[in-house]
């Protein structure tokens, strides 16, 4: 995937055009595809929403609040004029139909021409927006839908979503997102296995020892109680980010490249995770709620006192659990996963641990030794680590761990594409590697449902855990039974 890309002709439809996501992320995302020099000269953005404003005000908003999200300070006066000459601003209500005759009119006629529908609207509208872009004519061969998360809040709700969708839109049309496998780590993690002799051999049981990955978040709640407060860690994070993660880690390597391949191995994983009992629901699932403390020195409040918040709130902000994954490559090894908010750092990272070496041939204790460990940095920068074991200078046999380390912006000193700037691209090009297929959305569910439903039926309150730490206590006698630790306990402390 190369940054030279030229696509065809497109209109690029967006609605909640006016919403917080296509001025964070979206259009600065288009804005640096238009510097890369990738749409054709005759490619539109039609923002959709729901406001009375015109073109000059809808402008006028994007200078505000989409302009300071953009990379490399304000961008240049010529580009910046070809975007926006792009985008057309439609009002339109995606609950009546009748509204739609605006969108039929900003949209091009011409079939040969790709239509992209991204929906960035609360999934109660996926259907709607779907049956009244069939029932006004705007859905063709060349149409595609992007879906944006939460894609359901359980097993039944994501059917319902697949089912409705799926009768306006086929498969290969619908575009399911999950902004980090638009990471270039998680991409270079496929490289790393598949593109390399060294690893595969050792990508198994008998050489791993466990498996750890961490999504941990350094913000509270903030503007987003109203959805977050329905959601929580479980279902915000680790129910796709988590598990796709773990997916692209554990899986058998597929034929190819090709998008079905791809998303077939990683649903045999999901159909391969161990199933919760209630022993293990009781044992292996940890959640927690920040309490008021310190970031950086600088004191936040806990979760109960944030704006808007219920004051007897029960929704977890951390979520940690042990499982396993039931094939011969991965029989007996554990996978942690965790995430959080108000943690002492923002974080992602997947931590690949080897088993300890057998037999020490040297005189120094063995227990000095570490175990190599491989450290795949998804944020705040990207690169990988490899944790070795190596001989220090001198006359004597000492060794001690040391570090090969390589950062991606270092490393090929070449432009990086954000996230969703890639995804973008791919949604563009219909290419659907990087999207989920339907029923990796449903397997994903059906594995997390139990452990929402022992909360629901639980009444104890989550853990709470003091904001500027990496969780509740809990969470290190979970890795702590089998006698390992989160990678942060086993560094030394500055």
């Amino acid at each position: 995937m190369t940054l030279n890309v030229t696509l065809n002709d497109f209109d690029f439809v967006l609605f909640g055009g006016s919403g917080d996501l296509a001025m964070r992320k979206l259009l600065p995302a288009l804005f640096s595809r238009e510097l890369a020099g990738n749409f054709p000269d005759s490619a539109r953005i039609i923002c959709v929403g729901r406001n009375d404003w015109t073109q000059e005000d809808f402008f006028r908003e994007i200078d505000k609040n989409a302009k300071i999200h953009i990379n490399k300070n304000a961008p240049a006066a010529a580009p910046w004029k070809v975007f926006l000459n792009r985008i057309i601003y439609v009002r339109l209500d995606a609950d009546n139909p009748a509204s739609y005759q605006a969108l039929i009119t900003a949209v091009r006629s011409d079939e040969a021409i790709t239509r992209v529908y991204y929906l960035a609207t609360p999934p109660g509208l996926f259907s709607k927006i779907c049956n009244n872009l069939a029932e006004s004519g705007l859905v063709n061969k060349n149409s595609r839908v992007v879906l944006e998360k939460p894609l359901g809040r359980d097993l039944a709700s994501a059917k319902k979503i697949n089912a409705e969708v799926g009768r306006v839109f086929s498969e290969s049309q619908i575009f399911r997102i999950d902004h980090y496998l638009g990471k270039e780590t998680v991409q270079n993690l496929l490289a790393l296995r598949f593109g390399n002799v060294l690893f595969e051999p050792l990508w198994r049981r008998e050489w791993i020892s466990d498996v750890q990955i961490t999504i941990a978040e350094d913000l509270g709640v903030g503007n987003r109680m109203g959805y977050y407060d329905t959601s929580g860690a479980l279902r915000d994070m680790l129910q796709n980010h988590l598990l796709q993660l773990l997916c692209i880690v554990a899986m058998e390597p597929p034929t190819s490249i090709a998008p079905d391949a791809v998303r077939d191995a990683k649903l045999q994983v999901l159909r391969s995770l161990r199933r919760f009992t209630p022993t293990a629901l009781a044992q292996d699932v940890i959640r927690g709620q920040y309490r008021a403390g310190y970031i950086e020195g600088v004191a936040v409040p806990g979760y109960r006192d944030e704006a808007g918040a219920d004051p007897h709130s029960r929704t977890e902000s951390f979520v940690a659990l042990k499982t396993e994954i039931d094939t011969w490559r991965w029989a007996g090894v554990p996978f942690y996963l965790r995430t959080g908010k108000r943690m002492p750092d923002r974080l992602a990272e997947i931590v690949v641990r080897f088993k300890p070496i057998p037999h020490s041939i040297f005189t120094q204790a063995s227990s000095s030794f570490q175990p190599n460990c491989l450290v795949i940095r998804l944020q705040p920068d990207e690169g990988l680590t490899l944790h070795l074991m190596a001989k220090t200078p001198g006359d004597s046999m000492r060794l001690k761990p040391v570090e090969l380390e390589m950062d991606f912006l270092e490393t090929f000193r070449a432009p990086r594409m954000e996230a969703y700037e890639r995804l973008l691209l791919d949604v563009l090009r219909g290419q659907l590697t990087l999207f989920m297929r339907g029923d990796e959305l449903e397997a994903a569910w059906d594995w997390v449902e139990p452990i929402l439903h022992h909360w629901e039926h639980n009444e104890s309150d989550p853990i709470p855990y003091t904001a500027g730490t990496w969780g509740p206590p809990a969470a290190s006698a979970l890795i702590g039974r089998d006698g390992l630790q989160w990678r942060e306990e086993v560094l030394p402390q500055s």
